[in-house]
C-alpha cells in the first residue's frame, strides 16, 4: 500500500484521565487541575473495560451552545502495547471519507464519492462509484491492558441498526450495485473474527451470514489515532464468515 496522507486535526488533542462515565453520553475527565464534563461520542459499550483511571485524549468544541464543551476522542488501556484507541464513531466516517477521496482505499472502492445516499427508506454512509459502502466502528471488543476490568456486557449493547443495514446492503445487490460493509478500527486491530453465537448476538451473526452469502463484501480498515491526527495503517478484505465464530 502506498503511503497515505494524514488527516490532521485543527488543534492538537489534549490528554486527561477518565473519572467516570455517569451515563451513555457523558464522561467526566480530570485534566489541567479541573474535572471536565465531556461528550462521549458513542452510546454503546466500550469493550469490557472499567474506564475509571484510564488516560484519554479529548478535543475542545468550537460549536456554540453545546451542553458539553469537550469530546473524548480516544482512550488508552496500555500505551506501550496498543497506543490510543479512537472511540469517536461519527468522526470515523470523516476519516474514512478523507482516505477515500485521497485515493488511499482504491482496492476497497473507487470512483465518485457521495455521502448519506438513500437506499430504500434508509441512508447508507457512502456510494462510491457503483458500490454502496456502510462503515461501522466496533467498540464492543477492545484490547485490554493492565488494570482493565470486566463490566456487565449488556449495559450498552445494541445490534438493531447493524442488522437493518446489513439487510439493506443485501437488497441493493438485486439492483446491480455492489455492497460492502467496512469495519473501521481507530487502532491497529487484529483481523476481526465474529464471536461464537450466544443469546445476545445470534441475530446479528445470522444477518452477517445472509449478507455475505448474497455477495456483500466485508472489509477491515485500521487507522492510528495520535494527538495530532489520524493515519491509515492498513486495510484488507476479511476472510469469509464460517458461521462458527471465525
Amino acid at each position: 500500500m502506498r503511503s497515505a496522507p494524514t488527516f490532521m486535526f485543527a488543534s492538537r488533542l489534549d490528554e486527561g484521565t477518565i473519572v467516570s462515565r455517569p451515563n451513555r453520553f457523558v464522561m467526566l475527565v480530570r485534566a489541567k487541575g479541573k474535572t471536565l464534563r465531556c461528550h462521549c461520542p458513542t452510546t454503546g459499550r466500550l469493550g469490557d473495560l472499567e474506564l475509571e483511571g484510564l488516560p484519554c485524549l479529548y478535543s475542545a468544541s468550537q460549536a456554540p451552545g453545546r451542553k458539553t464543551a469537550y469530546t473524548v476522542e480516544g482512550i488508552s488501556t496500555s500505551p506501550s502495547a496498543h497506543g490510543w484507541i479512537g472511540i469517536n464513531q461519527t468522526a470515523a466516517n470523516r476519516y474514512f471519507e478523507f482516505f477515500l477521496r485521497s485515493g488511499s482505499l482504491t482496492r476497497l472502492a473507487s470512483g465518485e464519492v457521495r455521502r448519506e445516499v438513500r437506499l430504500g427508506r434508509s441512508r447508507i454512509d457512502f456510494l462510491v462509484g457503483d458500490a454502496y459502502v456502510e462503515v461501522k466502528t466496533p467498540l464492543i471488543m477492545l484490547p485490554a491492558g493492565r488494570g482493565a476490568a470486566r463490566v456487565r456486557r449488556s449495559r450498552f449493547d445494541s445490534f438493531d441498526r447493524l442488522i437493518r443495514h446489513m439487510g439493506e446492503l443485501e437488497g441493493s445487490l438485486a439492483k446491480g450495485k455492489k455492497a460492502k460493509i467496512v469495519l473501521c478500527f481507530l487502532y491497529d486491530a487484529k483481523p476481526f473474527k465474529p464471536p461464537p453465537p450466544d443469546g445476545t448476538n445470534s441475530q446479528v451473526l445470522a444477518a452477517a451470514r445472509s449478507a455475505e452469502k448474497a455477495g456483500v463484501e466485508r472489509w477491515q480498515v485500521n487507522m492510528k489515532l495520535t494527538p495530532e491526527g489520524v493515519s491509515l495503517t492498513k486495510y484488507f478484505r476479511s476472510r469469509p464468515y464460517t458461521g462458527t465464530g471465525g
